[in-house]
């Protein structure tokens, strides 16, 4: 197949719309569904980013994309019994390449809501039974087993979109895009990945882990398919928080570390403990979650919202217990698509637990965020790699 016709590009209104290859096959095979322009969009940049990951940790990898950018990435860890109860798992038999696309989702699970999912793996039936239960878009993976391929074909009353990618295809090293009439050529971004970009390292504290290393390259992989200016946390193997298409790094910092925090709240034992209606469905206690742990829930429950949700109306989660809680969070990874112009940026990460830092330097102030990591303890290393993307 050299081109495939879409209903319509971003928007209704524009049309025609396809995707083609100038030269030779294009590297995907339609299994079922029929996918749109972003979910192309997102397909082919969430693909890059799981095969990269798996390229760099050896591990089963994951992604969950939403407009281009992820809402969240994992490689494979196996979970504890909390992360089994905030992703709803209890009971589920989970391979591991389900387990690393549990972990991406779980991410943002608000954001991940109608995603377009990427394995690194050959998605099998333990990853098709969590996909069929989870409101998304369509999957694209190495393969599927006839199993997991008889599972995801019910999805969605027949349509949804599952993509088979060669995981031979090479793209060329030239990549053009048209804007506004005008066309624009690069050379592709094949920059890779790996520990030796974490070697130079100015902070007084050196003590870089192994699962540290892992963490920095999920976020630095991660930051180079998201939409710039970015930055990502990332504990355990996966994405926590990210922030990305912001005009201000520490905007980016301060949205990705807001993520994070509400990652590690639904941890706290008041949150585990909310005593959820039965037949809530679990995008209902996502956004329930959401509203408990923010800053204004007393104002929405005293409502009554929480009559159609909880058995009880659920006791108060103060900010003082909030602020604790999030005092014990600690050893976050921390990556950036480019340097920290202040060290307010690592004031901000501070906040969410972050003991280990990547990021490009080069900035006229590259002093002034050392001092203030070495305020911490905090282990930084200068890549001299910039991740933008656009």
């Amino acid at each position: 197949m050299k081109e495939l016709e879409l209903k319509y590009g971003c928007n209704p209104n524009q049309k025609p719309a396809r995707i083609y290859m100038k030269e030779g096959e294009l590297p995907i095979r339609i299994l079922n569904g029929r996918p749109g322009y972003i979910n192309l969009l997102d397909a082919f940049n969430s693909w890059q980013l799981v095969k990269e990951l798996k390229e760099a940790t050896g591990l089963p990898s994951a992604a969950s994309f939403k407009h281009v950018s992820p809402a969240g990435a994992a490689v494979y860890v196996p979970l504890d019994d909390v992360m089994k109860q905030i992703y709803f798992t209890d009971g589920m038999e989970l391979s591991p390449i389900a387990t690393a696309y549990v972990r991406a989702r779980g991410s943002d699970r608000m954001s991940s809501y109608g995603d377009f999912v990427a394995l690194s793996d050959v998605c099998d039936a333990s990853c098709a039974r969590y996909l069929s239960r989870e409101v998304s878009d369509g999957v694209i993976a190495p393969g599927y087993t006839p199993e997991a391929l008889e599972i995801l074909q019910k999805k969605k009353k027949g349509n949804y979109v599952v993509i088979e990618m060669d995981e031979a295809y090479q793209p060329a090293a030239q990549e053009t895009k048209d804007v506004y009439g005008i066309t624009f050529e690069q050379g592709r971004n094949d920059i890779k990945i790996t520990e030796e970009l974490l070697t130079e390292i100015p902070t007084a504290n050196k003590n870089m882990t192994d699962e540290a290393k892992r963490d920095l390259i999920v976020a630095l992989i991660t930051l180079k398919y998201t939409q710039s200016n970015s930055v990502c946390y990332v504990k355990d193997g996966q994405a926590i928080g990210i922030g990305a298409g912001q005009q201000s790094r520490v905007h980016c910092a301060r949205l990705a570390g807001n993520k994070a925090d509400n990652w590690y709240l639904r941890q706290h034992e008041k949150v585990l403990n909310l005593p959820f209606k039965e037949d809530v469905r679990r995008a209902d206690r996502d956004n329930a979650i959401d509203v408990y742990i923010s800053d204004d829930y007393e104002d929405v429950l005293a409502d009554g919202v929480w009559e159609a949700t909880f058995t009880s109306k659920p006791e108060p989660f103060t900010r003082e217990e909030k602020k604790a809680w999030l005092a014990t969070m600690t050893n976050v990874a921390l990556g950036s698509d480019a340097f920290f112009p202040f060290g307010d940026n690592i004031e901000r990460a501070h906040k969410s637990g972050v003991t280990y830092v990547a990021q490009s330097g080069g900035s006229i102030r590259d002093d002034n965020v050392i001092e203030t990591c070495d305020r911490y303890n905090m282990v930084m290393a200068f890549t001299h790699v910039r991740l933008f993307h656009h």
